[in-house]
């Protein structure tokens, strides 16, 4: 059980993938909490069945809601050859732009999965922000921002500590040290 609100300045919440139900569900829930959130869908799956279509992306950014890139077809950026993984970004971006009317600065690192490279060709493509799945509290200003994600079979002190931002000491300096090495040209 949470016994302590967090405050709500300090959570950001996002939505990856481009669901039908990030509109048809969340929305009007997050409206009802007067909340906002950052939507993340896949250029590539726009109005195919299940997914959002171009009017429901609209209607989310008209509701004040952030939109970014989550890529086009949810592949491992890390893996696709320069060329394409700039296509994956520029592509992407240019489509959410066409179907939102606003610029498109942010992006979700499909699987959270990033190196050097990755970084790099974001910041070239003219993104200012990226986010990972790194977990903990993230630095507002930084290029790079870990996300921490909440799952279903949490229980209520990883959840509690989560909101907190707290990590175990361990994981902390596994986290530190794994992003570091990430943005090394060369590993991984």
């Amino acid at each position: 059980m949470i016994t302590e609100a967090p405050r709500p300045d300090l959570i950001r919440l996002s939505f990856d993938d481009g669901n039908a139900s990030d509109c048809d569900i969340a929305l009007s829930r997050l409206l009802g909490q007067g909340m906002t959130a950052d939507f993340f869908p896949l250029s590539g799956r726009i109005d195919h069945e299940g997914s959002l279509t171009a009017e429901q992306i609209q209607t989310l950014a008209a509701a004040g809601m952030g939109i970014g890139s989550h890529g086009v077809a949810h592949r491992d950026w890390r893996r696709l050859p320069r060329q394409e993984l700039r296509e994956e970004l520029i592509r992407s971006r240019a489509e959410l732009e066409a179907v939102c009317g606003m610029p498109v600065t942010e992006a979700a690192i499909p699987f959270g999965s990033y190196n050097g490279r990755v970084l790099r060709a974001l910041r070239r493509a003219g993104y200012r922000v990226a986010y990972s799945s790194d977990r903990g509290r993230m630095n507002p200003g930084a290029f790079l921002r870990p996300r921490s994600s909440v799952r279903g079979d949490m229980q209520d002190k990883d959840f509690a500590d989560l909101l907190r931002g707290e990590l175990r000491l361990a994981r902390r300096l596994r986290r530190g040290l794994g992003m570091t090495l990430r943005q090394v040209p060369g590993l991984r």
